[in-house]
């Protein structure tokens, strides 16, 4: 087992994402999926505007997604585990052959729009660089309250953390963080606080909508961003796609588990390279490459050299 696609989360959108997907038979296919699925043209979601809501935000990443994975896969390369941030973990899912594109389109739209009406403004996601995991949590105690609700919302490196909650609470927080040496506290480009409590109720309903929904046992490795185990059965990967938007995620650990399980190739799926940049001090042997910006012969060429590895 050697080869791990990387399914990045919200705030890695870029404007025309879609627009800027390689010229492909496969990649129309899945676009025109995409747009029977929501009944409307995907292609007009990836405008500066239109990436304002989380929906189309969410819809994006999920489609650019699975377009570059079923391109590489008409390549004859495939994943031995799949993992995602987040919305990320709908496209690894399906890709794990655990749920329909379709599905995943519909969910997906739903689940974007539940969080957004959940907290349409004064909500959203701040980075924090430079402190440890235990000054981080410190800093969230001493400004969560009722009226300040502020939580730790991503593991993604051993010095890089994501909060979540109130505008006030995330400011207070970054201001302290940057008294005590933080080397940087950067408001996210997510309009909505996930990772925590405050998404329990759309989580709820989420997952009444998941109960309606045919979902497969994965045929690949699936690991949960949020637990960084794999997951084996259908039951478990439905609450972990319908409960991820609530739960704390813990990417450091995800990658960590990989490697230790002998992956030694990570491959990022579109759009943009940060998953790329948390992995590389974890794997200080294999290779990390993103899709974009990659030749499609030279992630054939690593891939195939890790089948040769571990046949």
């Amino acid at each position: 087992m050697s080869s791990l696609w990387a399914f990045p989360g919200q705030g890695a959108q870029q404007a025309g994402m879609l627009h800027a997907l390689p010229s492909d038979p496969l990649i129309d296919e899945c676009l025109r999926e995409a747009s029977d699925a929501l009944n409307e043209d995907v292609l007009h979601l990836d405008s500066h505007e239109a990436l304002q809501s989380t929906r189309a935000v969410q819809l994006c990443l999920l489609i650019a997604g699975i377009a570059c994975s079923r391109r590489l896969m008409a390549q004859d390369i495939k994943p031995d585990y799949v993992a995602g941030l987040s919305i990320g973990a709908y496209p690894a899912a399906v890709i794990a052959g655990a749920l329909s594109f379709a599905d995943a389109v519909r969910l997906v739209a739903l689940r974007g729009e539940l969080m957004q009406n959940a907290y349409p403004q004064g909500y959203g996601m701040t980075a924090l660089i430079g402190l440890d995991q235990g000054a981080v949590e410190s800093l969230v105690q001493q400004i969560h309250g009722e009226s300040t609700p502020v939580y730790l919302a991503n593991i993604n490196a051993d010095t890089q953390f994501v909060v979540a909650g109130s505008d006030q609470a995330m400011a207070s927080v970054a201001a302290l963080a940057k008294e005590q040496g933080a080397a940087a506290a950067k408001r996210l480009a997510v309009s909505v606080p996930s990772h925590c409590e405050l998404l329990s109720e759309p989580a709820q309903t989420l997952a009444e909508a998941f109960a309606q929904v045919s979902i497969q046992a994965p045929t690949l490795k699936y690991l949960s961003g949020s637990t960084a185990r794999p997951l084996f059965t259908a039951d478990k990967l439905r609450d972990d796609l319908a409960f991820n938007m609530c739960r704390v995620i813990d990417w450091r650990s995800t990658v960590q588990t990989a490697y230790e399980r002998g992956v030694r190739l990570h491959i990022e799926m579109p759009p943009g390279t940060v998953l790329t940049g948390l992995a590389r001090k974890t794997f200080e042997q294999g290779s990390v490459v993103a899709f974009q910006g990659a030749r499609l012969d030279t992630l054939s060429a690593l891939s195939r050299e890790e089948d040769l590895r571990h046949p």
